[in-house]
């Protein structure tokens, strides 16, 4: 330990090693439960590359794990600590280095706040679409390592479509860049797109060059209720099928709705057994909301309620990101999984959700990006009930192991962590494992780098 700290000294300030364990343990864990997280030796709060280097060198030499964070926001345990690791704390790694409008790019710091980011590039008249619900607390440099989404994913896809280039520091301390500025670039290997969603095994991000699009208009949304789950999602699928663009399509189900009423007063309507949202950011929103509308009473919904200005419409998008917080606040704790399927199997997933819930006993509401299939049934329970917390952990694998059987992913947005490692190797199969580790061991062949995550 003492060998440690004076090494990071060597090339940091004082004050961005951290020590006291009353203040590492705050450092310790992410936002999911059910994940161990051990006591660091130390926290580094870098501020330049170079610092992040000298913290890989020395951790590299002295064959101490290193486990990179974000704004700990993750909700699958990748950004545990493990016992006697220093916690490599991105944070204060914050500046917007570039925005370029004539090549619509921004170059930023992994520890840029997303809504930071995006209120930045508007003031130029662009937008950084990945918007995920927690936008503003979580950090690009988490973004990328979990390779998150968001609400507008359905239309403007997820964060590893807006990520250009990359400076990464490598476990031995290289500093590494990988991709371009340039709009197009199909030079060598494509390890940009590598080290996005690698959860911070495979290097540490210093830098980001990220894609820029035009800042849209103004949207409109709508809000349509639904008599079943099947009903919504039959919509959902006539909905594209028609080849409309919404720029958001969410729903949620009876007990989300009704939880988001009883945090936010929102009044909701509680009659309704799906609660559909989309919004449109073209030319003629009104127009195509129209449409929509027409789209989801022919799939059976019992009212549909467009906003009459932007104004209504942030309320009824407020009512969507508000959905995780009103969760908790059902039992005090949850689980949120996040299983995507295809868009046909979304209501084959609600009905299993719901007949898993009643089959344990338990409250599972979900809210979902149902643009683009991706689901996040919440489990709700008492963590200081043994046998709650074992029924609310065989629910969550029962989920996961539903939406395999229907043809998706263990992870939309949220990626592996601590939380679905073992899920991952099924999803994968032996070969996939095999390959992948393969990787793992070419940029981190000591395996210090965030151990026991993923794989």
């Amino acid at each position: 330990m003492s060998t440690l700290v004076a090494r990071l000294h060597e090339g940091l300030p004082v004050q961005a090693v951290l020590t006291d364990p009353d203040v590492t343990a705050s450092y310790a864990h992410d936002m999911a439960g059910f994940c161990p997280a051990g006591a660091p030796a130390a926290v580094v709060l870098p501020r330049t590359a170079e610092q992040v280097r000298h913290v890989m060198r020395t951790a590299s030499e002295l064959r101490v794990p290193v486990v990179p964070q974000g704004a700990r926001t993750g909700l699958s345990g990748a950004a545990n600590a493990v016992d006697g690791c220093v916690v490599l704390s991105l944070v204060r790694m914050n500046r917007i280095i570039e925005i370029d409008p004539v090549n619509r790019i921004a170059v930023v710091e992994p520890g840029v706040v997303n809504a930071d980011l995006s209120k930045a590039v508007a003031a130029h008249g662009l937008a950084y679409p990945p918007d995920p619900s927690s936008w503003e607390q979580c950090t690009i440099g988490g973004n990328i390592g979990t390779g998150s989404g968001g609400l507008c994913c359905v239309k403007y896809g997820v964060t590893a479509e807006y990520v250009l280039g990359l400076d990464v520091v490598l476990a031995d301390g290289r500093l590494l860049s990988t991709g371009r500025r340039t709009a197009k670039g199909v030079a060598g290997y494509d390890l940009t797109r590598l080290f996005v969603g690698s959860e911070g095994t495979l290097g540490v991000v210093v830098r980001a060059v990220l894609a820029l699009r035009p800042a849209p208009p103004p949207s409109l949304a709508l809000a349509a209720e639904f008599p079943s789950t099947a009903a919504a999602g039959d919509a959902v699928c006539r909905i594209m099928a028609a080849g409309h663009t919404p720029s958001l399509l969410e729903l949620m189900d009876a007990t989300t709705v009704k939880a988001v009423n009883t945090m936010t007063r929102m009044g909701l309507p509680e009659s309704t057994r799906a609660l559909l949202l989309a919004a449109f950011d073209t030319a003629d929103p009104a127009a195509d909301l129209a449409a929509v509308a027409a789209v989801c009473r022919a799939a059976g919904a019992t009212g549909v309620v467009p906003a009459d200005d932007a104004a209504e419409s942030e309320l009824l998008l407020a009512a969507r990101r508000a959905a995780l917080p009103a969760l908790e606040g059902v039992k005090g704790t949850t689980m949120i999984d996040d299983v995507c399927v295809p868009r046909d199997r979304l209501a084959d997933l609600l009905e299993g959700v719901a007949r898993i819930a009643e089959r344990h006993g338990l409250t599972i509401g979900v809210c979902a990006h149902a643009g683009d299939g991706n689901t996040h049934p919440t489990v709700c329970f008492d963590a200081s009930d043994a046998d709650e917390s074992r029924r609310a952990r065989e629910s969550f694998d029962e989920i996961m192991a539903l939406g395999l059987e229907l043809g998706g992913t263990i992870t939309g947005e949220h990626g592996v962590g601590l939380l679905k490692r073992e899920w991952l190797a099924r999803e994968l199969g032996p070969v996939g494992l095999e390959l992948q580790r393969s990787l793992r061991r070419v940029f981190d062949p000591l395996g210090i780098l965030n151990p026991g995550k993923v794989f």
